[in-house]
């Protein structure tokens, strides 16, 4: 299945929260009515645990932009680890190269982060590095190239980032240092990873 090219706004309004820092105040606003002309009619009773477990994985799915397939890989990658499925699943999602780049302040939006990895305007300890799912490490260094560094939408992001640098990275102007592990503490979003586990598990 190819990857959702309609509206964000849409997708965050059925999920009840702004998966991609992109909707601003006219998101806000209509933040808790769900996509179509008045709103999803209310459902007859409690929704299924599996419609929970669902409705979980494809928010977390579109908070990083993941399609099923990787998803899946990160599950599996999540289950051999030595922490807990949940918690090493989120530290994979948040190891992201462009979810870095966004958690960082060098882009504004996971999708612009995804963008600007994609054309090549990302550097790992000093190479370009096009893979949004490339992980990144504890002591790795990720910049921007000399184009990046005079866009606008860059420098804006830089000024006035969407949300606070988590304590595993460093930022010096537009070079970010992996300092330590991602920790499920400083996901900036409401996730109950035990349902995605759960809902992978039947």
């Amino acid at each position: 299945m190819g990857r959702y090219r309609g509206p964000k706004n849409k997708q965050s309004r059925r999920e009840g929260l702004d998966l991609f820092g992109t909707g601003g105040r006219a998101l806000q606003r209509r933040i808790d009515q769900p996509p179509g002309d008045h709103g999803r009619r209310p459902q007859r009773g409690r929704p299924s645990e599996f419609l929970r477990q669902l409705r979980e994985k494809q928010k977390v799915k579109r908070i990083y932009g993941t399609r099923e397939r990787q998803f899946r890989r990160y599950v599996e990658m999540a289950r051999h680890d030595a922490d807990e499925t949940g918690t090493a699943l989120l530290r994979l999602l948040q190891r992201r190269l462009d979810s870095v780049v966004f958690r960082s302040g060098l882009a504004r939006s996971r999708p612009m982060a995804r963008q600007m990895v994609n054309h090549g305007h990302i550097l790992v300890d000093g190479r370009k590095v096009d893979i949004p799912s490339f992980l990144v490490e504890p002591g790795m260094v990720i910049s921007l190239d000399n184009q990046a560094r005079k866009m606008p939408d860059v420098q804006w992001a830089m000024e006035a980032p969407t949300l606070m640098l988590p304590s595993w990275l460093g930022r010096d102007g537009d070079e970010v240092r992996m300092l330590d592990w991602p920790t499920r503490e400083e996901v900036p979003f409401p996730i109950q990873d035990n349902l995605i586990v759960e809902f992978y598990s039947r």
